[in-house]
């Protein structure tokens, strides 16, 4: 690192004014247009009356003691890992949840809204497989994941870096955490995910931050989201569990998401497993409320029917669709922000059955008034491999959508009525004075698009999709400069982290 050095309080102050030097704009992240209600309000009643059914007389297993001990207290019904939860107490605790929260960016510039008409797009998650820049599929490793955290940074339509954008397969499980969230800290300054597989792994995460933003900062702000998955159907496990316990306490946000695989681990019909999901999502946010009232959260899930013929799951059917639409509607009945999307498919090559697919997926998303949308670029084979080819070509269509997100302009300058009395009848506007005043912003052009005509596209080798993606993918790394961090807070952070390998297991588990 270059630059003057400091002392780690000096760093502290001068963070604010030293990360909001100028960089790469981030994507439209406010949304203009109405949500779409699917179903009429008593369908939304019935709904939440038959999840209540399954909260009250069936109930959740929360198979983790300190977690039974905590519904105990609170008054809840609980038989050996059975937890039965009265509707009263249960909407009494999701009322506690924040309606919308801020997400902290170190650079403030970047901090983005979560809730309301904010959205927050982040890359695909949890990958262990990469298809590379040669076409080849491979195991990822860290330094794919290094450079999908790069993409991210310098991609405008993520506003989010993510959290295990794939996962590193040639470092030890044990403390990958480590370095995947240094590389988000340190490779770029947009918002990020904490880690999820342990609750130590997860208070890693709270300590490193509190090294980067200030303990006293960390205390007042979220600065991380965090996935946290249900195990459908009806089971919150001790992970999981855990983890909300660290994250809540610590006023760190978490998604509270079952996995959903309709026909598999719900009812094959839709509103069953909607039934299903509402209830698993409810009792997830119920819990974060007891650990600290106010902890922030989203309600979401992992939306995928499963093929009745195969077993493999589905993406961009009408009936993930529907679950996504209803997902917007139970979490404003809720007062709680939404999680969903992503461009998801279950394609196992970067071709026309992926695009439709993704694209089935997230425009619904947008449309259902999305605040959390994970998954959004670089998912390919039902996540199982993170593309760097799908990730420039989700990030153009992202762009795309949220460009319909942002709405319609209706000021005096738009109508361009001194524009059509210019042109009069039967000229063109490609040279007037208004037509060259906005010609660079009106229309939207995607990068990995062809827009020559069919004799320069032969001429210039007759290039697909995939090849321009990957191109791009390749130049853009090539292109990537870090954002600015100070010099202590670095050490700081490699420090610990020195610390913390030294007492856990070199172990791959």
């Amino acid at each position: 690192m270059s630059g003057k050095r400091v002392s780690l309080r000096e760093s502290r102050r001068q963070r604010g004014s030293a990360s909001r030097a100028p960089g790469i704009l981030t994507s439209i992240s406010d949304r203009r247009i109405p949500t779409y209600d699917l179903v009429p309000e008593e369908s939304v009643e019935l709904i939440h009356e038959n999840s209540m059914q399954i909260l009250e007389n069936q109930g959740i297993e929360f198979r983790d003691e300190i977690a039974l001990a905590d519904w105990r207290r609170v008054g809840a019904d609980v038989k050996g890992a059975n937890v039965r939860i009265d509707r009263t107490l249960l909407l009494d605790l999701v009322s506690k949840a924040p309606s919308e929260y801020i997400h902290h960016a170190r650079n403030p510039r970047r901090s983005v809204k979560i809730g309301g008409r904010g959205m927050a797009f982040a890359p695909i998650y949890g990958s262990p497989y990469v298809r590379d820049l040669s076409g080849e599929r491979r195991y990822a490793c860290l330094e794919d994941f290094r450079n999908f955290v790069k993409l991210a940074y310098m991609v405008p339509s993520l506003n989010v870096s993510g959290g295990t954008v794939c996962e590193p397969t040639d470092v030890p499980v044990a403390s990958r955490h480590l370095d995947m969230l240094y590389a988000h800290m340190t490779l770029s300054d947009k918002p990020f995910m904490g880690g999820v597989t342990s609750p130590a792994r997860a208070a890693d995460c709270v300590a490193m931050c509190e090294i980067l933003f200030g303990k006293e900062f960390l205390e007042q702000n979220t600065v991380m989201t965090s996935l946290t998955n249900c195990n459908s159907p009806l089971v919150w496990d001790e992970t999981m569990l855990s983890v909300i316990r660290v994250y809540a306490a610590a006023n760190q946000a978490c998604l509270i998401s079952p996995f959903i695989m309709q026909g598999a681990n719900t009812p094959v019909t839709t509103a069953g497993a909607f039934a299903q999901l509402n209830a698993e999502a409810l009792a997830g946010i119920a819990y974060a409320q007891i650990i600290r009232p106010g902890a922030p959260v989203i309600y979401g899930a992992t939306l995928s029917t499963v093929s009745m013929r195969t077993g493999a799951p589905m993406y961009g059917t009408s009936e993930t669709q529907v679950l996504t639409f209803l997902t917007g509607q139970l979490a404003r009945k809720y007062g709680v922000p939404m999680r969903t999307g992503g461009m998801r498919n279950g394609s196992k090559a970067v071709d026309t059955q992926a695009a439709y697919e993704s694209a089935q997926t997230m425009l619904p998303a947008i449309l259902a008034g999305g605040n959390f949308f994970l998954h959004s670029a670089g998912w390919l084979e039902s996540g199982l491999s993170a593309s760097y080819a799908k990730f420039m070509l989700d990030a153009d269509q992202l762009t795309v959508l949220q460009r319909l997100a942002s709405g319609v302009s209706l000021t005096e300058d738009d109508f361009a009525l001194d524009a059509i009395s210019e042109v009069g009848a039967g000229g063109h506007f490609l040279g007037c004075g208004h037509t060259l005043a906005h010609y660079e912003t009106a229309f939207y052009s995607p990068q990995t698009a062809d827009l020559s005509t069919y004799e320069q596209w032969e001429e210039e080798g007759q290039r697909d999709a995939l090849q321009r993606a990957t191109d791009i993918a390749r130049n853009t790394l090539n292109d990537y400069s870090p954002p600015p961090i100070d010099e202590a807070v670095d050490e700081a952070l490699q420090e610990f982290i020195g610390k913390r390998r030294t007492e856990i297991p070199d172990g791959y588990e």
